[in-house]
């Protein structure tokens, strides 16, 4: 990849990263109520996600989501419906996400974590169209396309997992604010509300 190129992808994709959106809507919301450290979980991941996501793009498999629009329609529908539950569960104060009544966050399984990153960025309808409208055009069909690959995808990922890790941090904060307050409850009811937000845009996107 040409250094003009390199110049050209790194802020284009910036703004596409830090964009809100499902993934960073979904880091906030973890970084709320189960912290950074296990937050670090579901951003793996999300990248794994996003990777395989990318490279599908690059050597056209996403022609195939077009041919078969229905597969994907029951990956969105699974998806949401995941998060839809994990979302009530929060409202009510429940399950593995909430933080108890007395302020801890429990102690939710690392593979649960990483699997809700890595659904949330494949069955991302957005992520795909930015992909399939931006990546051509950092293609060069003159050059290797192996080593174009290893360059977009430290590119995007490494710009994509500092902005998890922001909007995780922004989760981290508010949730400091909301414990000094007392307001246990009402956290997970905004985290909840999140989640299922996410879940929508995830099933009707």
């Amino acid at each position: 990849m040409s250094t003009a190129l390199l110049l050209a992808l790194i802020p284009t994709f910036f703004f596409v990263s830090v964009t809100p959106g499902m993934c960073m809507t979904l880091a906030l919301t973890l970084g709320m109520t189960v912290g950074i450290r296990r937050t670090l979980w579901m951003m793996l991941g999300e990248l794994i996600g996003v990777g395989l996501v990318a490279v599908l793009v690059v050597i056209g498999v996403a022609a195939l989501i077009v041919q078969y629009p229905e597969l994907f329609v029951v990956l969105k529908i699974v998806g949401g419906g995941y998060l839809l539950y994990l979302g009530i569960q929060l409202w009510r104060s429940r399950g593995k996400m909430a933080i108890d009544l007395n302020g801890r966050p429990k102690d939710t399984g690392r593979g649960q974590l990483a699997s809700q990153g890595f659904i949330t960025a494949v069955a991302n309808p957005k992520g795909w169209a930015f992909f399939i409208a931006l990546l051509p055009p950092f293609i060069d069909a003159t050059q290797p396309l192996a080593a174009q690959m290893v360059t977009l995808l430290s590119v995007i990922l490494t710009l994509e997992a500092l902005s998890l890790l922001v909007y995780a941090l922004g989760g981290k904060s508010l949730s400091k604010v909301l414990q000094k307050s007392g307001n246990v409850r009402l956290m997970n009811r905004i985290a909840g509300t999140m989640m299922i937000g996410v879940a929508a845009w995830l099933a009707l996107g």
